[in-house]
């Protein structure tokens, strides 16, 4: 009689172990590729492959590409190359955590359209690119935990934005998110993003998220939590009524004010969150305080430079307006016209609330209005300008020589006809042009006594001021 294929004569496997064992010998007689070491189950339609704390280097090359759930759990594996995962076009769960993994190759997992999971936490991974997962557009649970990620590029999500379920990111080194992308995951449930350094989330984040359950930022660098939908959400209610949201956030610098009077009136009072700031909330637990005291104050401007400013047309002018109150003012400028100023051409607005117009028209003449604002009131402010117009000169004593050629303009430019005979050397030549600047030449006049001055005037093309 034949000995058993699962006998050496020695050791007997155990009865529970048989039917296991002998499916794994169904599909090794049929002749599937398995690594050593590993155990694979090549029976249509779950084929999958375990390969978990066998010493792997990289990711063996040996793999039925028509697997369905690949481990590959515990290893040593320190990249992830271009043709690791190629047509493997059936794969629906695949597991790398627990590896060394500090490089994914661009389009590693392009053929991977099966995809629903990817779990790559507690590897070593310092970015998430763009390119990186290129192709999972069917994903829907993201696992990229416990790694050292201090970078994700703003179309690393691009490929799974409207299916992906799950994103963790939790335990990592991350100061900030695409919050643009995540707003646009209609269909997350949750959001994992615990132990990072995150002290900002954009406003209208969360505004889209109707299907979110569970929001976890405990233990980052927040002051405050955008209200935009997690109110309504956290109580149940919205445009859907989905199963009310938990957010968890202890372990932050809070700055209880009432902008996180909000989240003061949620139904939960037996966490230890406490306040960071304001001094006289130091400490204190949040649910223990009342909601009067989650307090802002409005805007006071403290500092202006005078509310007359005098300037010869050409020159620029800085005006200073500084502004306290809880939380911190915003500051905006409008110019004499209405109009809101920003950066462009001629204007600034710096960080300190300063404006500078760099280069003063007429236009510019009247008053110019400061506007600090925060979610408790506004304070205004405002300042006179006075521009100064520019003489006008005198023409020379001796009439250029008429031109040879009839036009509307008189600067020759390179390539032009003509550009280089002797009437071109007579006229105005820009030159090197860029989309910031130019090179004009101009022949030499009769040198005439005393001071000479040269007026160039141009016309901007973000605000349509004539620029001197």
């Amino acid at each position: 009689m034949a000995p058993s294929p699962f006998s050496t004569g020695l050791l007997s496997p155990p009865p529970a172990a048989l039917p296991f064992l002998l499916l794994l010998w169904a599909g090794a007689s049929r002749g599937q590729p398995c690594p050593g070491r590993c155990i694979c189950q090549n029976v249509a339609p779950t084929l999958t492959m375990l390969c978990a704390k066998t010493g792997l280097l990289f990711v063996p090359p040996a793999i039925d590409r028509r697997v369905v759930e690949l481990r590959l759990t515990d290893n040593f594996i320190a990249a992830v190359r271009r043709r690791d995962f190629a047509n493997m076009t059936s794969l629906v769960h695949l597991t790398l955590s627990r590896n060394t993994i500090g490089q994914v190759a661009a389009g590693a997992f392009a053929d991977l359209r099966a995809l629903r999971a990817l779990h790559l936490d507690s590897n070593r991974l310092a970015e998430v690119r763009g390119d990186q997962l290129r192709g999972l557009g069917n994903l829907r649970h993201l696992i990229l935990g416990n790694n050292q990620i201090r970078r994700v590029e703003s179309a690393a999500f691009d490929a799974f934005l409207s299916t992906v379920e799950d994103l963790d990111l939790s335990y990592n080194n991350l100061e900030a998110l695409p919050w643009e992308a995540v707003g646009q995951m209609v269909n997350l449930n949750t959001l994992t993003l615990d132990h990072n350094l995150i002290d900002h989330i954009a406003e209208g984040t969360f505004v889209q998220l109707h299907k979110l359950v569970r929001l976890d930022m405990t233990s980052n660098r927040l002051h405050k939590l955008p209200p935009d939908g997690l109110f309504l959400r956290s109580q149940g209610g919205g445009p859907k009524p989905p199963t009310p949201l938990t957010v968890s956030f202890g372990g932050n610098p809070l700055h209880c004010n009432c902008e996180l009077l909000w989240l003061r009136r949620l139904t939960r009072e037996d966490d230890l969150e406490t306040c960071a700031t304001p001094e006289h909330l130091t400490d204190r637990y949040f649910w223990s305080i009342p909601e009067e005291e989650f307090l802002c104050e409005p805007p006071l401007i403290t500092r202006q430079a005078g509310t007359r400013a005098l300037v010869v047309e050409g020159q620029a002018v800085s005006l200073r307006c500084r502004a306290v109150g809880d939380p911190e003012p915003v500051v905006h400028w409008v110019a004499p016209d209405g109009r809101l100023l920003g950066n462009s051409s001629r204007t600034r607005v710096r960080g300190d609330g300063t404006l500078d117009v760099t280069i003063t028209t007429l236009r510019d003449s009247g008053t110019f209005t400061c506007i600090a604002s925060n979610a408790a009131g506004e304070a205004t402010a405002p300042v006179e300008v006075c521009v100064v117009p520019l003489p006008l000169m005198a023409p020379p004593p001796a009439a250029p020589p008429p031109l040879t050629e009839p036009g509307s303009s008189d600067i020759a430019t390179p390539g032009r006809p003509g550009a280089n005979d002797s009437t071109a050397e007579r006229r105005l030549v820009a030159a090197e042009l860029t989309s910031s600047s130019v090179l004009i030449r101009w022949p030499a006049q009769r040198p005439v006594p005393g001071i000479r001055m040269y007026q160039v005037q141009y016309n901007s093309s973000v605000d349509d001021s004539l620029v001197y």
